[in-house]
């Protein structure tokens, strides 16, 4: 495995780096986390300046190891994370590239790039969460349409979204992953409600979705009829194995200002502190490698596609973020308490991360199944 950079891979790199610190400084201030509408704005704009500037295309149309490197700088400078346009440009967009029609391509991947429009994320339900295949949304045909009835749940932004990445039941007689359909829908159809849900650290990102009779058109179906299934493997790929490398990069940052913090407040004369954050710090640099690892395999693969390493990264990233954020929390003492100070809600969103994106008992066997090779339970 090669990880060095390439020379075109280093101008890159040079270039992207020049152009945040000319760029950053200019940026209006964010929006109020629970300004929703604010937020999508401010995102959409962010994105239309990456557009403008030729980095839009990066997610799609660029080597892993580019998009691995522009994750990475964009991190490092402090630049507005993807937010509102999380779904659309790090799996929907991703999954529609990799199985859409030219059609597809065409109608969906140039708005997302351009800053457009926003998706949300429609897997989901309450009584198909971690097992996703146990979904009951049905979707029958009706001439060129689909008609959909059924709801979503920890719907990802649904109340400011355009469109939905949406699996639905086509094939209620079929085998549970066999009868599945991946479609784009459109969230201003007649027969949608959307109600927001407040999490833990107050925000609302998330939402439920109830769909009543709500006509999706057939030709908005990514994959095959009752192919959905494979084509969410793919969505799941890029959603576990490239997602969330500028966290990875982040956790780092933190993890030295925590050393910092813990310095200047006393607490850094705890060995047992000290040897926490030294075990952190190795295992973030060895998810680091693992992620240059995984962009590396899905560099040699014909799409692009990452493989179910992915689960390997999202297993253990998923702790070792909770881990990072209990550090802090002994770091700040007291004051782990209060909610404006920094760390403090990272620390509870972080609870989340061992349940979203496939929980980890799921990741667990994933990799117990598709990697080790070790047979089913019953």
């Amino acid at each position: 495995m090669d990880l060095e950079h390439t020379a075109e891979e280093k101008e890159f790199r040079a270039r992207l780096r020049s152009w945040l610190a000319r760029v950053l400084p200019a940026l209006p201030p964010k929006p109020s986390p629970d300004d929703w509408p604010a937020r999508r704005a401010y995102d959409l704009g962010w994105q239309r300046r990456l557009h403008d500037a030729g980095y839009g295309e990066v997610h799609w149309d660029a080597s892993p190891t580019i998009r691995l490197i522009f994750l990475e700088e964009t991190e490092i400078a402090g630049a507005p994370y993807v937010g509102a346009n999380f779904v659309g440009l790090l799996h929907a967009g991703p999954t529609i590239a990799a199985e859409g029609t030219p059609e597809q391509r065409a109608r969906w991947l140039g708005p997302i790039l351009r800053g457009e429009e926003v998706w949300c994320q429609g897997f989901s339900e309450p009584d198909a969460g971690s097992d996703l295949a146990a979904l009951r949304t049905r979707a029958h045909r009706d001439g060129d349409t689909y008609v959909v009835t059924g709801s979503k749940i920890w719907t990802s932004h649904a109340e400011v979204a355009d469109w939905c990445e949406l699996l639905v039941r086509t094939d209620p007689d079929a085998p549970r992953h066999r009868g599945i359909s991946w479609l784009a829908l459109p969230m201003d159809a007649p027969g949608i409600t959307v109600r927001p849900l407040r999490t833990l650290a107050g925000s609302a990102e998330f939402a439920e979705v109830f769909l009543d009779e709500v006509r999706v058109p057939v030709a908005h179906r990514v994959g095959a009829e009752h192919d959905g299934w494979r084509v969410t493997m793919v969505t799941l790929s890029f959603e576990r194995g490239t997602a969330f490398v500028g966290e990875v990069v982040a956790c780092r940052r933190v993890l030295t200002e925590l050393a910092r913090e813990a310095r200047a407040n006393g607490r850094w004369d705890d060995p047992g502190l000290r040897r926490r954050l030294g075990t952190l710090n190795a295992e973030f640099r060895a998810l680091w490698r693992l992620t240059q690892w995984n962009v590396s395999e899905a560099q040699a693969s014909s799409r692009g596609v990452p493989g179910v390493g992915g689960s390997v990264f999202k297993l253990r990233y998923s702790h070792a973020r909770q881990r990072l954020y209990d550090t802090a929390a002994e770091v700040l003492g007291p004051d782990a308490l209060d909610l404006d100070r920094p760390w403090t809600l990272d620390r509870l969103s972080a609870l989340s991360y061992t349940i979203a994106a496939g929980t980890s008992q799921i990741q667990r066997n994933i990799v117990a199944e598709r990697i080790l090779g070790l047979p089913k339970g019953r």
